[in-house]
């Protein structure tokens, strides 16, 4: 019988263990204005957060997958094929030249941006402004920005002329 008492009282905690497994959030706020999130109230400023439930809802089921259709693409309806709209060739064409066109102004723009951030650096020693000459520190933060700079700028070189070799001619 004890036994018994004792897999049912198990059995009930681990029913109820999701309602005991949701922490409690605090968000605290220090003398300076600074907010910082902890799973504790100990401190002063903190006020407990009301914060409900996570739900997650399951992905739907797939249909089985038979022998001869495509998982990746599933056939389509074909009343819903005839009624898709389509474009003209034409339209397609002058679409595809206005891609184009504006992918090559965006790289020309961006290539003149990296030759200008270039010029500036100076091969890593660009000239120091004014208030850079006593405190080095500001001339270092620069020199660093401008290093993400030019870095971020030749990945957006990169990309343009990779999104420009797929397109078709």
């Amino acid at each position: 019988m004890r036994f018994l008492a004792l897999i049912c009282s198990s059995l009930l905690s681990l029913l109820h263990a999701p309602a005991f497994a949701q922490a409690d959030i605090f968000l605290c706020t220090d003398d300076a204005g600074r907010k910082t999130f902890q799973n504790t109230g100990a401190g002063k400023g903190c006020k407990r957060l009301d914060v409900q439930p996570l739900v997650t809802v399951p992905a739907p089921r797939l249909p089985p997958v038979s022998a001869n259709s495509n998982p990746v693409r599933p056939a389509m309806d074909q009343r819903a094929a005839a009624s898709f709209p389509r474009v003209e060739a034409e339209t397609q064409r002058a679409r595809d030249g206005d891609r184009r066109r504006i992918l090559e102004d965006e790289l020309k723009s961006e290539e003149d941006k990296l030759a200008r951030l270039r010029t500036d650096f100076n091969s890593g020693q660009p000239e120091r402004n004014g208030d850079e000459t006593r405190n080095f520190a500001r001339y270092q933060e620069r020199v660093a920005r401008m290093q993400d700079d030019i870095q971020r700028s030749e990945s957006n070189v990169a990309a343009l002329r990779r999104e420009l070799a797929l397109l078709r001619n």
